[in-house]
């Protein structure tokens, strides 16, 4: 695990989930980058080249998801976490889970209540479509919830109690976006930090195609064409209670 000292969470507050789908050849990679103290839950989705037994090997914990897709992996991660704070990261070494602690602290130190990270591609990371799909989605979010974000991606950090209380039902492509809209129902604080977007080690299961591409639109649509129940309103913090 990465040994930054980087001021952060304490440790043991924080779960990773990392949802997993034959990512052998970046787990080692990811793995190394995690914050100090933090623990990786290593959700594996039916990998076939070794990717659970490599992560348990590099000190990961590894929950197995038999249930295919993306918000499969994702919920089953949150599920099995324990921590104050729950982290989400791809497994393909294309976000550094190393700047996560700068993400949490927007969290910790009460200037937000979800916090995504804001993809900045480096060349070769992003392909067009993907981009196109990306921008015209967040357009969409803003029109349903008011929030101005330009990037949906897969970094980001809550609380687990608040997660939780969202009852996200997705489990498929659309699972972080039913995220952020139920968190704008809520009435969260939900910020924007710009990370760097590496290419991506392996093959893509989802934007690296047309059809892949298409596939997490069509369900990212869904969620937001979707009659969403009431969103159960965040808890105040200790300090918001003190305020009067």
């Amino acid at each position: 695990m990465n040994d930054s000292t980087a001021p952060g969470p304490q440790a043991g507050s924080v779960d990773l989930v990392l949802p997993c789908l034959n990512e052998a050849g970046a787990l080692p990679w990811v793995l190394g980058r995690v914050p100090r103290g933090w623990r990786a839950v290593v959700v594996d989705n039916g990998s076939d080249d070794g990717s659970g037994e490599i992560a348990a090997r590099l000190g990961a914990h590894v929950v197995r998801e038999s249930r295919k897709g993306f918000g499969a992996a994702c919920h089953a991660g949150l599920q099995a976490a324990t921590a104050e704070l729950v982290a989400f990261c791809d497994c393909d070494a294309s976000l550094d889970p190393a700047l996560l602690p700068a993400l949490a602290r927007q969290v910790t130190e009460g200037r937000a209540d979800l916090v995504l990270g804001r993809r900045r591609p480096e060349r070769g990371s992003w392909p067009l479509h993907a981009r196109l799909g990306n921008a015209a989605l967040a357009r969409m979010l803003r029109s349903r919830t008011g929030l101005r974000l330009r990037d949906l991606g897969p970094m980001r950090i809550a609380r687990r109690t608040d997660l939780l209380s969202l009852g996200l039902s997705d489990r498929r492509s659309g699972y972080p976006l039913q995220m952020v809209v139920r968190a704008a129902d809520a009435g969260w604080r939900v910020l924007e930090q710009d990370v760097p977007y590496l290419p991506r080690t392996g093959t893509s299961k989802v934007t690296g195609t047309w059809r892949g591409t298409w596939q997490a639109v069509h369900d990212m649509r869904a969620v937001l064409n979707a009659v969403e129940p009431p969103a159960p309103r965040r808890a105040p913090t200790a300090e918001e209670a003190r305020t009067p």
